[in-house]
């Protein structure tokens, strides 16, 4: 299957795509999956962001608001993290076909950064998905004591990646 990618960092301010922020409430989860579908037929399904109710184990549910899936594109994420419900914004930032997806959702505690990246390898096609979670207000000295559980979450969302691409 290739290489895994599992990692949770604190994000390089200089490289961030995001950098308003004190870096120290910044979390970075990245995940990479292999799977042997073609890269199209990958980046169709995930840039999608609907999608994430079949593979991501946190949501709840989520549903275009507005657009077409490009760039400016809405959408409602309904999730559930350490047992509380919560809803983010997304807007599609960045939508480069077949090769590149960038959501940025917020909430009144949270700003995610949510990137796909995608490229054609010999086994078939490799995601490699990236999340910067800023914390806002209060939640920032919580942030610290969160990352065994987002960990735990990005490697739930690995598995459910995998499954739901090896299934297209």
């Amino acid at each position: 299957m290739g290489p895994h990618l599992t990692h949770l960092t604190t994000p390089n301010p200089t490289t961030s795509p995001r950098t308003t922020r004190n870096p120290k409430d910044t979390m970075r989860l990245q995940k990479t999956v292999v799977t042997g579908k073609p890269r199209d037929a990958v980046f169709d399904y995930l840039s999608d962001f609907t999608t994430t109710t079949e593979w991501d184990p946190g949501t709840v549910v989520t549903v275009n608001h507005h657009g077409d899936g490009g760039t400016g594109t809405t959408y409602l994420n309904t999730s559930t993290f350490l047992g509380r419900r919560t809803q983010l914004t997304y807007v599609v930032r960045e939508f480069i076909p077949g090769e590149r997806i960038r959501l940025r959702g917020e909430n009144m505690t949270v700003i995610a950064v949510d990137t796909m990246t995608f490229r054609s390898v010999d086994a078939g096609t490799e995601v490699t998905y990236t999340a910067e979670f800023t914390f806002k207000g209060p939640s920032r000295l919580l942030a610290p004591l969160l990352r065994p559980a987002f960990e735990r979450l990005g490697q739930q969302a690995q598995t459910g990646m995998r499954a739901a691409l090896n299934q297209l």
